[in-house]
């Protein structure tokens, strides 16, 4: 098995457990120039401005983001929905899946959708840097079939020791919508449920079958 090459604030390691480390994600979306370890927020800028890549910052490995046609569509159309509600009630700005946010200098994340409330002041925020110090009161991300377990149960629990209140994790396959309140509770809403905004977004819902709305379309049948 060949090894990764080591740096100084990355312990030596070889690709099984490169791979354990960022979150059992497949081996072929973890970048290996720059080497593992030794990634900073420069390289993932240049990856995804001139690679037509994104990725993400983990730990100084720039891992790819998930793709997929439904995955982003779904994520466009709750993104509507979300921007929406949050303009005509005054309570923030919503990104997508290029919206980088740091974590801390080594760890930088793009969730599919962050909502990020007007008391975290974002606009003056992303006016400075490309990579905003802001962190998404709710993080939505779109599971893909890529997605492991193990990377999504690490990314959650970043994502709530950074400040995040509430994720979604909605899954195509099954069509449903996991709403964690912390890293391991959560509720599930089906497909003839409705999701809520909760105490981040008071007074959203949405009925889960209007997101897939449209999903099963096809002209002429």
């Amino acid at each position: 098995m060949a090894s990764v090459t080591p740096s100084a604030s990355f312990f030596p390691i070889n690709v099984d457990e490169l791979v354990t480390h960022v979150g059992g994600v497949p081996g072929a979306r973890i970048r290996l120039k720059p080497a593992p370890g030794t990634a900073t927020e420069a390289d993932l800028l240049y990856a995804c401005d001139h690679e037509d890549q994104l990725c993400e910052l983990i730990d100084g490995v720039l891992v790819e983001k998930t793709v997929g046609a439904i995955e982003s569509y779904l994520a466009i159309v709750l993104s509507e929905y979300l921007t929406r509600f949050a303009r005509e009630h005054d309570l923030g700005i919503v990104l997508g899946e290029a919206g980088m946010l740091r974590f801390s200098p080594r760890k930088i994340y793009l969730p599919d959708i962050s909502f990020i409330s007007w008391s975290q002041n974002p606009m003056r925020e992303m006016k400075k840097q490309s990579v905003a110090d802001l962190h998404p009161d709710l993080a939505v991300e779109v599971i893909s079939p890529s997605n492991s377990r193990t990377e999504m149960d690490k990314k959650r629990r970043d994502y709530f020791a950074w400040g995040v209140q509430i994720v979604w994790e909605l899954d195509p396959g099954v069509r449903l919508m996991r709403v964690y309140s912390s890293p391991e509770e959560f509720r599930t809403v089906d497909i003839n449920g409705i999701l809520e905004g909760e105490t981040v977004l008071p007074g959203f819902t949405l009925p889960l079958a209007q997101l897939f709305a449209d999903v099963d379309r096809e002209q002429g049948t």
